[in-house]
């Protein structure tokens, strides 16, 4: 049986007709999407896909061959796995490996469950911190917590983005450095 398993390179970056960025879709809905016309390759990937008539460079960024009006949400999605990739799977308080997250102002205490207020945690320090907040220990957040902003953000959200679709987000160069 042959080996099914997403890679880095399983999915493909789509771009509306303008070049903007609009979402990540597998690399077979992508082959779909050029096969039927209704997009072109902008960026190949690793490989080739074949067909009985046919072959086709894997495509890594594809645009859409009409524009595509799209209402973009103003928010990014609060996900225990978006959290952890915001705060770089770090803890807030120790920076140790993150395991957990941890409410800063206490939801026992009337807090919310917002981006502002969860920050990634190691099971020691959110253990010790209990349903205190950080200044009644005497601790310190490094930097306030705060909602993801940026394009990347809004396409990607936790998704490890490939270091080709740099050219197309406003990924740092670090970042794209980081996710080769």
């Amino acid at each position: 049986m042959p080996d099914i398993r997403p890679t880095v390179g399983s999915s493909a970056l789509v771009l509306n007709a303008t070049y903007e960025p609009l979402c990540v879709v597998s690399v077979r809905r992508a082959t779909i999407l050029v096969l039927t016309g209704k997009a072109v390759g902008v960026s190949d990937g690793d490989g080739i896909l074949h067909s009985a008539r046919h072959e086709l460079p894997i495509p890594s960024v594809i645009r859409l061959s009409r524009y595509v009006k799209v209402p973009y949400r103003t928010h990014v999605g609060l996900s225990r796995r978006a959290i952890f990739a915001r705060d770089g799977w770090r803890c807030a308080y120790c920076r140790g490996p993150a395991e957990t997250i941890d409410h800063v102002f206490p939801r026992s205490r009337g807090g919310l469950h917002a981006w502002d207020n969860v920050v990634a945690a190691c099971a020691k320090c959110n253990h010790s911190k209990s349903d205190r907040t950080p200044a009644e220990l005497g601790w310190r957040l490094p930097t306030p917590p705060a909602a993801p902003k940026g394009l990347a953000w809004r396409v990607l959200g936790h998704r490890t983005p490939d270091p080709r679709w740099a050219d197309w987000l406003d990924l740092p160069t670090a970042a794209a450095a980081e996710a080769a």
